[in-house]
């Protein structure tokens, strides 16, 4: 892989189905001990979620709701060094997948993060529902994440999430057909300002390489706002270590 510094970073990946941008990335970063929760759910149940323009993705008839904490670093803008205070935080979101005009891609019903600075700009630069929150993120000599987060706004629903969650076994590239790359090989996000237009916002990096996780989950309140309620079957759980990304400012959706 060729460095991200230049115009447009060279990134072979085969699950991209069109081209990246060719204007120079916004934003890079560095995401670390990714774990994704993921429940199905039928379709007609989330559909009524998502704002109109946006078609709600499937794989095999059954949507699927997606609950990822991880760490940021290594935040920063491009031709820009690091903001202390917007470079490294943890951050934990709640997502769905959807696709419009062929594109794949990820709609977020909230994102929770520490830092006031990012939560603020990623709220006007990329209509994202972020949230304030107090979240710690430790790491144990035998693997296991410790991962807590309360949401601190006070003007948005409570949400609290509070497990530990390690990898079971060895990275691998998972194959372009399968459940985990669908849900993970997403290289667009979706979102919608305030006068309901839609925007995409482009980004890359290289397949993930992902690995069985295991999760104990002590708490979690973070659908409760959205009206859902989570199935009573085990999540499917997937553990990433590290991935280096970059993003492109929004495109708006005609």
């Amino acid at each position: 892989m060729e460095s991200m510094r230049g115009r447009v970073p060279a990134i072979a990946t085969p699950n991209r189905t069109w081209a990246a941008p060719r204007r120079p990335w916004a934003v890079r970063m560095n995401w670390h001990d990714l774990l994704f929760v993921h429940w199905p759910f039928l379709p007609e149940t989330l559909r009524p979620l998502l704002p109109p323009g946006l078609e709600l993705d499937t794989f095999d008839g059954r949507a699927w709701l997606g609950i990822v904490p991880f760490r940021m670093t290594g935040i920063r803008a491009h031709w820009l060094p690091p903001i202390p205070g917007t470079s490294a935080f943890p951050e934990l979101n709640v997502r769905t997948y959807v696709v419009a005009d062929g594109k794949p891609g990820v709609w977020f019903f909230s994102l929770d993060a520490t830092s006031r600075l990012a939560v603020e700009g990623a709220r006007r630069l990329y209509h994202l529902p972020y949230r304030r929150a107090r979240i710690t993120c430790t790491a144990s000599a035998d693997g296991w994440i410790y991962y807590r987060s309360c949401r601190s706004e006070r003007s948005f629903p409570a949400a609290k999430f509070v497990a530990r969650y390690r990898p079971r076994e060895s990275p691998q590239i998972t194959a372009a057909d399968s459940l985990a790359n669908w849900l993970t090989a997403r290289y667009c996000l979706y979102s919608a300002d305030c006068q309901g237009q839609l925007w995409r916002g482009e980004i890359d990096h290289i397949p993930w390489q992902l690995e069985a996780a295991e999760a104990e989950i002590e708490t979690n309140t973070l659908v409760a706002g959205l009206g859902l309620e989570l199935p009573a079957t085990k999540p499917l759980l997937h553990f990433s270590r590290r991935l280096d990304a970059v993003a492109w400012s929004l495109d708006r959706l005609q």
